[in-house]
């Protein structure tokens, strides 16, 4: 018990410390942009006085270190700073958009665990036989298919060609719940390559699993097959797969800018794109130290929860 309680304290001093880096590094890369934010905002040929009076009013006369440190300070109190476009409070744009990234991801979870869990175990429980190579050579397949490439290709014909669903989110606003047929391809293009790699880490999990010596003994004193495979031999797969999907669970929440671009969702996609576009720093910088967070934490609680379904190599680690 002591052991893990150490284990478990050194988790997350690190993540402390991870989380303390993406928020040095996020002001770090934002001061290094080429330009001046200033003469961005003070419009076309503007005067000296003019760029003068924004840089003043955007804070950027001041030195690096005490910007720093008021954000820094800011962070702490769950302020995030002002927009400079708007003037709205930068955690006004993160409750916008997060609402919808929010229900697209969990609705990919919920269908990704299953999905993939059931095709791994049945490509295992199948190896080497027809099955196994047809769940392997979709799964290949289907990976190698950029996110964009697909979207549009069931745009094109899910949408436009046949007129199953809509083509887009527009019109539907943040209230996606209530138009559940706008969810079902960005879902589908948003499951398609993490339901291929967690498959493909499950299969190969259970297949080593099923063939190691403690299988084996287990069969010999008459242990049903269905209790060796999902109460024994299933969580010790799952556990490399736990890592995979805190990943993909990171992706989601921070990599759906393509997809939300493409079927026009305002989520956080949505938002960073346009501060990027305006040169909205505020703004860039409380998204990335958002999906910075969310990375560390993610990945804290895939080792804890690996930790669990693999004592000894959760302790290695």
């Amino acid at each position: 018990m002591n052991a893990l309680r150490s284990w478990i304290a050194r988790r997350l001093l690190l993540g402390v410390l991870q989380t303390a880096a993406v928020v040095l590094l996020v002001f770090g890369l934002t001061e290094a942009l080429p330009g001046d934010a200033a003469v961005a905002f003070a419009g076309d040929q503007p005067d000296p006085q003019r760029i003068a009076a924004v840089r003043e009013a955007m804070g950027l006369d001041r030195p690096a270190h005490e910007r720093l440190t008021d954000w820094v300070v800011g962070l702490l109190h769950g302020d995030f700073g002002t927009s400079l476009t708007s003037g709205r409070p930068v955690a006004g744009f993160l409750a916008d958009g997060f609402g919808p990234t929010l229900l697209l991801a969990t609705l990919t979870v919920l269908v990704l665990v299953p999905v993939s869990v059931g095709l791994g175990v049945l490509a295992a429980r199948h190896e080497g036989r027809l099955t196994d190579r047809l769940i392997s050579s979709a799964t290949l397949g289907v990976y190698a298919v950029p996110e964009f490439a697909l979207g549009v290709l069931l745009v094109s014909v899910l949408a436009l060609r046949l007129g199953w669903l809509p083509p887009t989110a527009v019109g539907y606003g943040t209230d996606l719940l209530a138009h559940p047929a706008a969810l079902v391809l960005p879902v589908l293009v948003l499951l398609a390559r993490p339901v291929c790699s967690l498959a493909r880490l499950v299969r190969a999990g259970m297949i080593d699993a099923l063939a190691a010596p403690w299988t084996a003994h287990a069969r010999r004193y008459g242990i049903p097959g269905a209790r060796i495979r999902y109460g024994h031999a299933l969580p010790n797969a799952l556990a490399p797969a736990t890592q995979q999907l805190a990943r993909t669970i990171d992706w989601l929440l921070c990599g759906v800018i393509v997809v939300e671009a493409l079927y026009v969702i305002p989520g956080l996609g949505t938002v960073l794109m346009n501060a990027v576009a305006d040169r909205d720093i505020p703004v860039v910088q409380g998204l990335a130290v958002v999906f910075g967070v969310a990375t560390v934490l993610l990945n804290l609680g895939a080792d804890l929860v690996t930790h669990r379904l693999a004592p000894r190599s959760g302790a290695a680690a």
